[in-house]
């Protein structure tokens, strides 16, 4: 496996602390004298113009005055200084710099051309850059302290990545004696140069990480924070404090980092399709990922209490509903099992309160029969210390139960002197245990939140675009024509035509400009009618007055007109008037008013919001927020996730609406969004769905002028699926094939396809003896991140079903220019042109990404595959690590 490229800043080989000081108590002076003490075995050199020798070793006047070279210049010097000395750096070959000087972008404009400036200099030597303003890093497991905390890490699995360095301290203050190891900790500062994405990258492929943590309080990049969180979160758990929950904490957050902060539960919804947990606390940070520590398979939520109290299992009870954890229903057959060993006065339900005099084997028999109950995901078992409870003999009992399971197993000892030694067993088992029930059930919400975001990580949505284009070219001229006419709000029947071009149902709406021309829309369309305003600058029909509805006769339509324009310009005397929309009055009798809606965050680009409809959308409040691109499995969740979803199944006299057709609107919804960046809202409100179907009764549209894109898809935090790489082929037979991106539902195509190989075949592609792709292995190659990967298959379609004849993939680097490939083609198809076609395609699709190198290896006796690189222009070398094994590079 290649070296991460980052791997020298986390283990350098020599080390240069620029402003290290003999004042113990300045910022040079800890830094400098955390690096000695810390174990560090590298060279370390003291950089200070002002001292020959610095904490007793040797001092050099500036960095070019060291003969060898420095890997990793620590900068701490004043502000103005800086750019100079990133210049020196560079000019020494320095690779990486840690700038913890204040005095940048969070101080004014001065600041910002200094902070500007370190950033140029840097990029223009190739030096990568942490900081300003930062704290430092800190890796026990290699011995590098370069901060200016005075306290010190243990090693251990947790890696924090976190943009305060106040916060970083805190930490480290908190969980040496709570005997909380780290791999790393990374202060980002005002992440000038790198960024969460490139460390979350490192942290992703670094062997000492277990899971991460991450402080956040703004993201500058979303696309690459989003890529790289899914990436790591694919192989570590990633659990997430972000500040700046409410109004008064993103102001404060703002001031601090200059980062741009979106609306919270946007923030939410990134996270869940990234497959991360947020938590609100430090403690719940650290319990959180000690829980997982512990290797226990995370399932759902229903949760078991086994307590010898029942206060206890009520205070837990009570929090579990808060959370939203389900309290698990216990099957027949555990009840059986139960009411054989157990006191006729036990609950009989769950919580499982087992009486105060309950011994170690009363709680074994019950924590057993609950973890082997298929309706149950996890057991929280508690514990007081009465009078006949023998609380370390209990805990014994548990802690060789949980081995047998890999169900989550959290232990609540509750009190202090009689259970203490109960609790260090637990944590020499690496039990989460915990003093009341309210935090053992968080970390159990917690838990199950990470089994459900980690689903929702796997969805990669693929074209609803093959079931039934949509007009894009149509649409996409419609809305620069409403450019060109200097305007950004569509009117409703422009909005429509947008929506109709998507195949979303709309009704059918006509502009009337005089009372007659309303009346004859009006009997064309077929009484009753609904008739509104068209104004670009009233959003809300109804509070304007501008809405008439159920008019059934000619007198009403004529009347319905004039009082409309008179009720508009009576409230809304300066908006422009455009005649009144006359449309078909949708009357569904089981209908339910629904509401989907786009807005655009700063920071995460377009959102898709769901909830219910209707002139009480605002009052209601009832949203669910959800990243595009969506699938049936998202849309689903989506829906699930809003109070109106109560209603949309049978209810009272009403049938269940046509749930299949709501989740095609939102996918619809979704492909509009990925394929038309113009659009930075929407609302379709309201939606009426019933048990035959739905329509978009209104809809409003806002949308703007484009930046000059390198990517079609730069507007979106999440890649969607590709439909512009689909390309269609003819063999030179006349056979057909396409050959598109690969996505989540080819997964029995692709197991199908590699089972097919030779075993010569397969032994070429992944230098195995290889018999068919595990599990892991298919999803990792099928739900794939588009932004940082590519894998291409070229099919033949047969009866309707596709056959995978071959595939070609590239990952792209940490570092975003170059990618390593892959290639193979079934056995009864090579030599037709299928692996040259596929490859060129592949090209056309990293260069797009801007990517300028790829590179791979090559058996040395594969000469089929070595033959055709180089008609293709690969460059050919034996690797200097396996004679047996050819380097092949290619400049895109």
């Amino acid at each position: 496996m290649n070296k991460h490229y980052l791997s020298p800043l986390f283990s350098p080989r020599s080390v240069a602390v620029i402003g290290a000081s003999n004042r113990i108590d300045s910022v040079g002076g800890v830094v400098f004298k955390n690096m000695l003490e810390s174990g560090y075995q590298g060279k370390l050199y003291a950089v200070n113009p002002n001292h020959p020798e610095i904490q007793g070793q040797h001092a050099y006047a500036g960095i070019e005055q060291i003969e060898e070279t420095v890997e990793l210049a620590v900068i701490i010097t004043r502000a103005a200084t800086v750019p100079n000395i990133i210049e020196m750096c560079g000019k020494h070959g320095v690779r990486f710099a840690l700038v913890l000087s204040a005095g940048f972008s969070e101080t004014g404009p001065q600041g910002t051309a200094l902070e500007r400036a370190i950033v140029e200099n840097a990029r223009r030597y190739g030096m990568r850059l942490i900081g300003p303003n930062c704290l430092g890093i800190l890796c026990p497991e290699t011995g590098l302290n370069a901060t200016f905390s005075k306290g010190r890490a243990k090693a251990g699995g947790l890696a924090l990545i976190s943009q305060s360095g106040a916060f970083c301290t805190a930490i480290m203050d908190w969980a040496r004696p709570n005997d909380v190891g780290f791999s790393s900790i990374i202060s980002l500062g005002a992440a000038a140069g790198m960024d969460f994405g490139e460390i979350l990258d490192y942290l992703a492929s670094d062997p000492h990480t277990q899971s991460i943590l991450l402080y956040i309080e703004g993201i500058q990049h979303a696309r690459s924070f989003i890529s790289a969180l899914r990436a790591a979160a694919r192989v570590k758990p990633i659990f997430i404090v972000k500040a700046g929950r409410h109004e008064a904490g993103t102001k404060a957050v703002f001031s601090h980092t200059g980062a741009l902060v979106g609306a919270d539960d946007v923030f939410d919804a990134a996270l869940q399709r990234a497959g991360v947990v947020r938590v609100d606390t430090i403690v719940q940070l650290f319990s959180a990922a000690k829980a997982l520590s512990t290797h226990i398979c995370p399932r759902g939520n229903r949760l078991a209490i086994v307590t010898n109290g029942g206060g206890p299992g009520v205070m837990a009870t009570d929090r579990a509903v808060e959370l939203g954890v389900n309290i698990a229903t216990l099957s027949e057959n555990t009840l059986t099992q139960l009411n054989a060993v157990l006191p006729a006065t036990w609950s009989h339900s769950n919580p499982l309160d087992i009486i105060g005099d309950a011994t170690a084997e009363r709680y074994r028999h019950a924590v057993t029969y609950c973890m082997q109950d298929e309706g149950v995901d996890g057991v929280l078992v508690i514990l007081t210390p009465q009078a006949m409870t023998q609380p370390l003999e209990v805990a014994q009992a548990v802690i060789e139960i949980a081995g047998k399971f890999d169900k989550p197993l959290i232990a609540c000892w509750m009190g202090e002197e009689q259970v203490a030694e109960s609790r260090q067993l637990f944590n020499q088992a690496k039990i989460s245990t915990f003093r009341t029930p309210e935090p053992a059930v968080e970390v159990f919400s917690f838990i199950s939140t990470y089994y459900q975001n980690q689903k929702l990580l796997m969805q990669t949505p693929c074209p609803i675009s093959q079931r039934s284009i949509p007009d894009k070219e149509g649409a996409r001229l419609l809305i620069e024509g409403v450019l060109a006419d200097h305007r950004k709000v569509l009117n409703e029947m422009e909005s429509k035509a947008i929506l109709a071009a998507f195949h979303i149902p709309i009704a059918k709406s006509m502009v009337a400009r005089t009372p007659h021309e309303a009346l004859l829309i009006a009997e064309e369309l077929g009484l009753p009618v609904a008739m509104k305003i068209n104004s670009p600058d009233i959003s809300h029909k109804s509070d304007s007055g501008g809405i008439r509805l159920n008019l059934g006769n000619a007198q009403a339509v004529r009347s319905a007109y004039h009082d409309i324009i008179q009720s508009v310009q009576k409230k809304n005397p300066n908006a422009r008037i455009d005649g009144i929309v006359v449309e078909p009055m949708v009357i569904k009798s089981n209908g339910r008013e629904l509401m989907i809606g786009v807005i655009t965050d700063p920071v995460f680009g377009p959102v898709i919001t769901f909830g219910a409809g209707g002139v009480l959308v605002e009052v209601m409040g009832d949203r669910a927020v959800a990243l595009p691109p969506l699938n049936n499995f998202l849309a689903k969740n989506m829906i699930r996730r809003t109070r109106i979803s109560k209603l949309l199944s049978a209810f009272r006299n009403m049938p269940p609406i046509n749930m299949e057709e709501l989740e095609s609107i939102l996918l619809h919804v979704s492909e509009m969004v990925c394929e038309l960046p113009w659009i930075k809202e929407m609302d379709i409100n309201p939606l009426i769905v019933d048990e035959s179907g739905a329509c978009a009764v209104d809809a409003r549209m806002v949308v703007d002028y484009l930046p000059p894109f390198v990517d079609r898809y730069a507007h979106m935090a999440i890649h969607p699926y590709p439909t512009h790489l689909i390309t269609y082929w003819q063999l030179p037979d006349g056979t057909d094939l396409m050959i598109r991106p690969i996505c989540s539902e080819d997964a029995q195509i692709e197991q199908e396809f590699v089972r097919g190989l030779s075993d010569e075949s397969k032994y070429f592609r992944f230098m195995d003896a290889l018999k068919e792709l595990s599990q892991n292995t298919l999803l990792h190659f099928t739900q794939i991140d588009y932004d940082r990967e590519m894998a291409l298959i070229a099919v033949l379609k047969q009866d309707n079903q596709e056959k995978e004849l071959g595939v070609c993939r590239y990952v792209a680097s940490a570092d975003g220019y170059s990618c390593e490939f892959a290639l193979v083609v079934a056995d009864e198809w090579q030599r037709r042109g299928i692996g040259n076609k596929l490859m060129n395609c592949l090209f056309d699709a990293a260069r797009a990404k801007g990517i300028k190198t790829m590179e791979g290896e090559v058996l040395a006796t594969n000469q089929f595959m070595l033959e055709l690189v180089r008609k293709l222009g690969f460059k050919v070398s034996t690797s200097e690590e396996d004679a047996a094994v050819k380097h092949i590079v290619k400049q895109l």
